[in-house]
């Protein structure tokens, strides 16, 4: 089948992309694990033994970085539908957190602790269609919040991926609400055609 002109600039763009390839010669499962690094540099969102929750969490770029991060003494929770390889120190637990069953096994994990910090870089299987993919983005969003208000500490910190779009605003001022300082990050590492941006919210209010 021949590629469209779309998935050849974009197999072209990840092929010769620096971030990938810095990816694979440090060993990194995905370019994400850049994206992190540089939001963490500027933003403090992990320390040692921090309890951190990873939300969306395949191919195990971010849980790769924050594992050394909190070190022996902190925990990695990380979730996904899609099956993920183990990372030494990080607990995983495949399933759609959005169902019931799988949103309690993870917060049965926690063994009656708070989490420090909630990350997610969740993204919907893209259909192609924008106005779809926005809500579908939106929802994922929103639940990631959720999950990080009914989990984290008072101070606790949250970061998540955000697609610019339909309800970017909204989100923005219900993410307000909730912590003490909320700042809007688009690391080098990211495509800058692409409308994602990271809000990274510190201090919750609980």
């Amino acid at each position: 089948m021949a590629r469209s002109k779309t998935s050849k600039k974009w197999l072209d763009e990840h092929v010769n992309d620096p971030y990938v390839k810095k990816a694979q010669v440090d060993g990194y499962r995905s370019r994400a694990s850049y994206k992190l690094i540089e939001i963490n540099e500027k933003d403090k969102l992990i320390r040692p033994g921090n309890i951190v929750m990873d939300l969306g969490s395949a191919p195990g770029g971010w849980s790769q970085i924050v594992a050394p991060m909190v070190g022996k003494k902190g925990r990695v929770i990380a979730s996904d539908i899609l099956p993920m390889d183990s990372i030494i120190d990080v607990t995983f637990i495949q399933g759609d957190f959005t169902e019931e069953s799988v949103y309690d096994q993870i917060v049965a994990e926690l063994d009656n602790e708070k989490v420090d910090v909630v990350v997610s870089d969740m993204a919907p299987n893209i259909s192609g269609v924008n106005a779809t993919d926005q809500y579908s983005s939106m929802y994922l969003v929103e639940l990631a919040l959720d999950m990080a208000r009914n989990v984290l500490k008072p101070g606790g910190n949250f970061c998540a991926k955000v697609f610019q779009g339909v309800g970017y605003e909204e989100y923005l001022k219900d993410v307000r609400s909730s912590f003490n300082k909320v700042v809007i990050r688009k690391p080098d590492a990211s495509r800058p055609r692409s409308r994602e941006v990271y809000i990274v919210a510190k201090g919750f209010k609980h």
